[in-house]
Parts: structure tokens; C-alpha cells; sequence
């Protein structure tokens, strides 16, 4: 998706799962942008939709315009700073909700896979064992739907590189069902959609640090 792309209007609402002075919890639908693209008229996203309510809302994290799911928002400088620092020292736990292609052997497992910008294919990443990032995602195998050709698997990402678990997924041999970046045609063609949610978000309040968990149920 170049700087030319517009993206398609997404028809969805963004659902408010809880407000307090301080937070606010969205579940994001598929096909929105988190924050505004680089084109003039993308400009349609999570947080501008969102300050139409709440003025002071602020974008913490992101999720990509495919991925449905909990996000946070921050209400004010304060509430950004305190959030922001947890995600960026991994004191935050994510948890994905994904159907990739094939039957996985494992019941659950691993990818430790360094990754990096593919530059001249960008925004896409790729595995990189010399100039790549660590990367970690537990992942716990759900379901399995061998008529299909297709495995339910939950996703703990450690770390938090851009397109991380599409890459690890598919390095494995089992690229997310739907997937438009990194899945070969019998998997694309799995699903209308990207097949992941983030299913679960979990943090410390930024002014009471009493712990704070969300849901939202998968839509596929």
C-alpha cells in the first residue's frame, strides 16, 4: 500500500467498550486506518472518529488498518506519557486471535525471528538475521479445521515489530488466512479479510494502577 493508496470507506462503527477520565477502550474494525494516512483523503481513521466524541483523545499504540481489535486511547498529555511508557517496556500483554493456513504440528510454540523494513517492497518486513530487530511471539494452537486447511491459533507477540506476527506466521509455513502481504494465493483466498484480532489488552490504569483488562470477541 503506497502513499498513493485510498483507502476504501470503512462502513463499521468503532465501538466504545469503556470511558473513564483518563482512558478509553475501542474495538476497531477491520479496514480502518488507526491514525490519518499520508494521503489527503485518508484521513478518515480510529482517532479522528474518535476525538469526535472525545476531544482529548490521544493514539497510544496502533494496530494495522486489516487488524479488528482492543486498542487504548489516552485522554490528555498525562495519560499518553503513562501508557505510552508501559508499551514501550513491555509492561503491556496482547494476546491475537488468528486462522492461518494448514494444519500446524505443534500445540504450541515459538518464533524467535529477527525482523527489519524490506526496504524496496516497504511497508512489508522481513526476516533479517544480520541487521534485523529480536522478535518474539508465543503462539497456542485453538482449533483445527482440517477440511479447510486451516489451524485457530492464540498469539502472544513479545515484542512489538510493525507486521510481526504476519511475518512469523508465515515463516513458519502458515501464513494468516486473508492475509494481502505475505500469504501465497491459497491462503489469501482462506478469507475476505485479514483473519486478526487483537482479542485481549491488558495494562495498569495510568492514575490509579489498578490492572486493566479488555476484551472484544473475535468477528470470524
Amino acid at each position: 500500500m503506497g502513499e498513493d493508496f485510498i483507502v476504501p470507506l470503512c462502513q463499521e462503527t468503532v465501538a466504545i467498550l469503556f470511558v473513564d477520565e483518563s482512558i478509553i477502550l475501542v474495538d476497531k474494525p477491520s479496514g480502518l486506518l488507526s491514525v490519518p494516512g499520508k494521503h489527503p483523503l485518508n484521513k478518515d481513521c480510529l482517532i479522528t472518529r474518535v476525538q469526535q466524541n472525545y476531544p482529548d483523545a490521544l493514539i497510544v499504540h496502533r494496530l494495522d488498518m486489516d487488524t479488528s481489535g482492543v486498542m487504548v486511547l489516552a485522554r490528555g498529555k498525562a495519560s499518553l506519557s503513562h501508557l505510552s511508557r508501559q508499551f514501550q517496556e513491555r509492561q503491556t500483554q496482547k494476546q491475537y486471535l488468528a486462522w492461518v493456513y494448514g494444519l500446524l504440528d505443534n500445540d504450541e510454540g515459538a518464533v524467535d525471528l529477527p525482523l527489519c523494513c524490506d526496504w524496496p517492497n516497504r511497508p512489508k518486513q522481513m526476516v533479517d538475521h544480520v541487521q534485523g530487530k529480536a522478535s518474539l511471539t508465543y503462539f497456542e494452537v485453538l482449533e483445527r479445521r482440517g477440511e479447510n486447511l486451516q489451524t485457530k491459533v492464540l498469539l502472544k507477540p513479545v515484542t512489538g515489530r510493525s507486521h510481526q506476527l504476519r511475518v512469523h506466521m508465515a515463516a513458519l509455513g502458515h501464513p494468516i488466512s486473508g492475509c494481502g502481504f505475505y500469504a501465497h494465493a491459497a491462503a489469501f483466498e482462506q478469507a475476505e479479510r485479514l483473519q486478526l484480532h487483537a482479542w485481549k489488552l491488558a495494562f495498569s490504569h495510568p492514575v490509579t494502577g489498578v490492572p486493566v483488562q479488555q476484551t472484544a470477541a473475535a468477528p470470524f
